[in-house]
């Protein structure tokens, strides 16, 4: 977006880019996303190519909402879906009309006309419909489905801006300088959107979490969610379910909160802080500890000590950033606490545990094992 145009013109800008194959960061109340037609399969193939991303692992489909003074939304979500979606299971309207738009991902069965490019060859279709008002102006522009993975490397840490998007692909070799970037400000939550699989006759499966926990599905709606640890092979394969993802190039630890007073002095017999590291701790942390990290960190000037909030939603906003923050600062070393073990702090535990495992200077190559 140039800061000549009105947000109209963007959008009517990355209409005509989207419906002649190129592609688009779009901004979501989640993460950018690296915008393509869902239905042109060579413009499916460019997002898989610039993001090194291997060819089996399914896109989200992106799709316009009713509008808002509908009469008949069940109607109107039938309409809107039936391209993409062969059955939808009464359970999913009841998730429409509470959760939609906004940052839930449901799996279908997958309609005939979708491109197997599109789902990784699966039977199946994750498909969202945004919350974002900018990304809702240009799917209801557009009219028609938006694949869009988020608009990083694979396996690297998600984009929560524009400027991340543009720091990310700035130097790729495979990079088009002219690749729009449709500025929505920063994300609203900071992290993707929770996955369910809706696509089998039982009760909804998680299939990866998000800012939307299935407590708060069961207190809204009634609706039960299954959280057991899959197991089946036949389950769908979705996006972020990787071993290694969200990775910075920095080596990243997680330690135990309650264990952080032997950490650190463990990490000052071993030197660990003579070289440059970045230690995150909770703004609450200790005042004991408070003196150890300041005694570690004040003899060298290359580590810092970062206090971030121990509170869910302020810091799963503010998670990307500080990790490409970190990622961009020249450390050698990353520490951060392992976040509580409740259900609202489980997305955030996903993305650091990924993330941690993903990290350092082979994460390219772990990302895809």
């Amino acid at each position: 977006m140039s800061e000549s145009e009105s947000e109209s013109e963007s959008v009517i800008r990355a209409v005509n880019e989207l419906r002649s194959g190129k592609l688009v960061a779009i901004p979501t109340e989640t993460v950018y996303g690296l915008g393509a037609d869902a239905s042109n399969l060579l413009a499916i193939q460019r997002v898989y190519e610039l993001k090194g991303r291997p060819t089996d692992h399914p896109l989200i489909v992106h799709v316009q909402a009713p509008l808002d003074h509908s009469q008949d939304k069940a109607r109107d979500w039938l309409e809107i879906l039936s391209p993409w979606v062969r059955h939808i299971p009464e359970t999913a309207f009841t998730l429409f009309k509470h959760f939609w738009p906004g940052p839930l991902t449901l799996v279908f069965q997958k309609s005939r006309m979708v491109l197997n490019d599109v789902t990784g060859g699966q039977e199946t279709i994750a498909i969202r419909s945004p919350s974002h008002p900018l990304a809702q102006e240009l799917l209801r522009a557009f009219a028609g489905g938006i694949a869009a993975p988020s608009a990083n490397r694979f396996g690297k840490i998600s984009p929560s801006s524009a400027e991340h998007v543009r720091s990310e692909f700035k130097h790729h070799p495979k990079h088009h300088p002219d690749l729009m970037i449709l500025d929505g400000g920063d994300c609203q939550f900071g992290i993707e959107s929770t996955i369910l699989d809706v696509s089998g006759n039982g009760e909804p499966c998680l299939l990866r979490p998000g800012s939307i926990s299935p407590k708060q599905i069961k207190e809204i709606t009634g609706i039960d969610i299954s959280v057991e640890p899959i197991k089946d092979l036949k389950m769908p394969r979705v996006s972020g379910s990787l071993m290694a993802h969200y990775a910075p190039n920095t080596p990243l630890h997680l330690y135990k909160t309650e264990e952080l007073s032997a950490y650190l002095l463990t990490l000052k017999q071993a030197k660990v802080l003579y070289q440059a590291t970045a230690f995150v701790a909770w703004e609450d942390i200790s005042s004991h500890d408070q003196v150890l990290c300041n005694e570690l960190t004040k003899h060298n000037k290359q580590s810092k000590l970062i206090s971030v909030p121990k509170e869910p939603i302020a810091f799963a906003h503010g998670l990307y950033r500080l990790l490409r923050l970190l990622d961009q600062s020249q450390y050698q070393q990353i520490y951060i606490p392992s976040p509580p073990n409740t259900e609202e702090w489980d997305a955030i535990q996903d993305r650091l545990q990924r993330a941690s495992f993903g990290s350092g200077p082979s994460s390219s190559s772990q990302a895809s094992s």
